[in-house]
């Protein structure tokens, strides 16, 4: 491999560690990163993705104060104030940084959030369909670009363990090989793949929880953070969606369609007819509350008609039709104890829970419902007209929502709030962004591409 001694080197070659290291190879400096995957086209979370670049389901190009409600309104509060003001001020620079690497855009529907998908955009089908599409085409054009000014993708080399010498970071042990520089960029995503740590930190049944994304991120970049005194974040959250059940086995369904737009609408009952979740806080939150169920695949999702012909068309890929085009299961029942026998539900459990649910939307009072439906992000739609539609459902998790502290820099953090000399990290590894309570989201391909520039431009700053 030559000489191995580097002004930067970037752990994992998703879009975080793409646009750290050709915004630094940019920037004057020498460059490589180290990716695991050992084929050109490699499996990542972010080749994997939808595309579509926002800040808290807000066009990133409206002003600040949207930006910053878009943020307040999916996370309450918890998000790191001066973190997101960078993500707020940044985005749009990074988009149009993004867009002169030759990275292309296009609106792909009217929502005010779907203003920047790079394009082609995945077609309007269930499953996987990846190859040739937006996210696939902008990691290729950025390697290109990388190569181009002088930087280095190495292919097939995991990186096991950091490099010291006194209190600064000088390099990667990776593969058995040794490679030293000035700096480092962990970006090697979070710790959804790894199930030891799933059960550690936010789950019981991690085997029952579908895995959405490319199931590349095992944490390694936060244990390795962590062995030189990195501090982490809280690691109880992800972001995930709702699922068919039938994920689980059916490749077909997954990573999309969605559900959500139908649960949020509905109901979601355990196999006792009950609600179990406050479907009015959005499919991430969902996603997590049936993941940290007992039994996470006990979920069936109910809807009538309207919802089903409504909603379930509404996603930009809808699960009416595209789910049961797929071969996944969607059951019918002319009442709602003939819909009760072909799930596998209580009959009588289903039928008062539906009776109470109904009654709250005639009145407006969802407070005295338990579990409490919240009213705020999604209008609920009663479930009165047959014929009725029950989907048995699962979490699918994408990534995980926690992970290393950082500073507006990038610069990783120590238990005691200083930068670790040398170290930076970006993208799904880190924390303090997006999660709390709320399980906030606020997006991740904006927050991997903001962070990563931002790592970049330190390390250029720190060189000179």
């Amino acid at each position: 491999m030559g000489d191995q001694t580097y002004d930067l080197i970037v752990i994992g070659g998703g879009i975080a560690g793409l646009v750290a290291g050709t915004r630094a190879a940019e920037r004057g400096l020498k460059v490589a990163i180290l990716e695991k995957g050992e084929a050109p086209d490699y499996k990542c979370n972010t080749r994997w993705s939808g595309g579509i670049v926002h800040v808290g389901y807000v066009n990133p190009k409206e002003p600040a104060a949207n930006l910053a409600a878009g943020i307040e309104r999916n996370t309450e509060g918890y998000t790191d104030p001066a973190l997101a003001q960078l993500l707020i001020e940044q985005t749009t620079k990074v988009i149009d940084w993004l867009r002169v690497q030759g990275v292309r855009f296009i609106r792909t529907g009217s929502l005010s959030y779907l203003a920047w998908t790079m394009a082609p955009p995945r077609a309007l089908v269930a499953g996987m369909d990846w190859r040739g599409r937006g996210p696939d085409v902008m990691l290729r054009t950025l390697t290109d670009r990388l190569r181009k000014l002088g930087g280095t993708l190495h292919l097939g080399v995991k990186a096991e363990r950091l490099v010291v010498d006194g209190d600064r970071v000088t390099g990667v042990e990776a593969t058995g090989q040794r490679f030293e520089a000035k700096a480092v960029v962990i970006a090697d995503g979070g710790f959804q793949a790894n199930k030891a740590l799933l059960r550690q930190h936010m789950m019981s049944n991690p085997e029952s929880v579908k895995q959405r994304g490319a199931e590349t991120g095992m944490g390694d970049g936060m244990r390795m953070a962590a062995e030189v005194g990195g501090a982490v974040s809280a690691m109880d959250c992800f972001y995930g969606h709702l699922l068919s059940r039938d994920a689980m086995t059916n490749d077909k369904v997954w990573p999309y369609p969605e559900l959500d737009a139908m649960a949020v609408a509905g109901i979601v009952v355990n196999p006792a007819g009950q609600r179990f979740l406050d479907e009015g806080k959005g499919g991430v939150h969902m996603a997590n509350t049936i993941a940290r169920a007992e039994d996470p695949l006990c979920a069936t999702l109910i809807m009538d008609t309207p919802i089903w012909e409504g909603p379930g068309r509404s996603a930009r890929i809808p699960a009416n039709p595209a789910l049961e085009r797929a071969g996944g299961t969607i059951l019918r029942g002319t009442t709602l104890r003939e819909l009760a026998g072909v799930a596998s539900l209580d009959p009588d459990g289903l039928e008062a829970t539906v009776a109470a649910y109904n009654t709250a939307c005639a009145s407006g009072d969802f407070a005295s419902l338990r579990p409490i439906r919240s009213t705020d992000k999604a209008k609920p739609m009663p479930i009165a007209r047959g014929p009725f539609v029950a989907i048995p459902a699962c979490a699918g998790i994408t990534y995980t929502m926690g992970g290393i502290r950082i500073d507006t820099d990038a610069r990783v953090l120590n238990e005691a709030g200083t930068p670790i000399a040398g170290l930076y990290a970006a993208g799904a590894t880190t924390g303090g962004i997006e999660g709390g309570p709320a399980i906030g989201y606020t997006g991740g391909l904006s927050k991997s591409a903001v962070f990563g520039f931002r790592a970049a431009e330190h390390a250029a700053g720190a060189k000179q």
